[in-house]
């Protein structure tokens, strides 16, 4: 996955107005039966906070309330990338603070550092669908297309309301280290993939995910599922 900087716009494109309006009150009967969307990540954590030896790791896992600041790599600081950077630190700030870790006041010189980051890639259509869909026929139509909903739904609709279902490949990543001797103690990402649009609610659902177990996490790639109001 390619790194990019965090956007919160909405991006889905269009290409007809007419399929637009179709497709849309489609969209908006099937999402009016349900109250919440899911946030599927598959999560993967590693913990070190007592370092190899194993005999004092109970003693070493730092207990809340602790307090840390951000720490920020070359191209984070970037002048272009400032806004972007913020608005993830901001969104990763809740996330710890529901675990009892809160951002240091200035002039106070915290025991953690905290570094996040956050990638998208934009695929035409998810992996697993046919891009000559709509074109050609297909189960007896005589020309197919569909809309498929955050719930997994298909809507069937007209070849000729033909538009373009962009699939999105999201991931988010956090590290805390030592503010001493800069150890990485605590290393945690989520991958999320699927059509939502980018929101700040999407995001921050992803980083409760990244720290779901939180600070000692089982071993391995683990599901975590996020339900958000609509």
């Amino acid at each position: 996955m390619q790194p990019s900087s965090l956007s919160l716009s909405f991006d889905i494109p269009l290409r007809r107005w007419g399929g637009w309006v179709l497709v849309g009150l489609a969209l908006v009967f099937v999402s009016g039966c349900a109250s919440v969307y899911r946030v599927d990540s598959q999560v993967e954590s590693f913990a070190r906070w007592s370092g190899p030896a194993p005999a004092a790791a109970a003693s070493a896992i730092p207990q809340p309330p602790q307090v840390y600041r951000f720490d920020r790599l070359p191209s984070q600081a970037s002048e272009e990338a400032v806004r972007g950077q913020t608005q993830l630190e901001a969104l990763a700030r809740v996330a710890l603070a529901k675990q009892g870790w809160s951002l240091a006041d200035a002039g106070v010189s915290p025991p953690w550092t905290v570094r996040v980051s956050a990638g998208t890639l934009k695929l035409p259509r998810a992996p697993w669908e046919d891009p000559w869909d709509g074109y050609w026929g297909g189960y007896g139509f005589p020309g197919r297309d569909y809309v498929v909903t955050g719930r997994g739904q298909v809507i069937w609709a007209p070849v000729f309301i033909r538009m373009d279902m962009p699939y999105y490949q999201r991931k988010v990543a956090l590290l805390i280290s030592r503010a001493d001797n800069g150890q990485v103690v605590y290393e945690t990402q989520a991958a999320h993939d699927g059509r939502w649009n980018s929101s700040s609610e999407l995001w921050g659902a992803m980083f409760d995910a990244a720290l779901q177990d939180f600070p000692t996490p089982p071993g391995g790639l683990r599901q975590v599922n996020i339900d958000l109001p609509r």
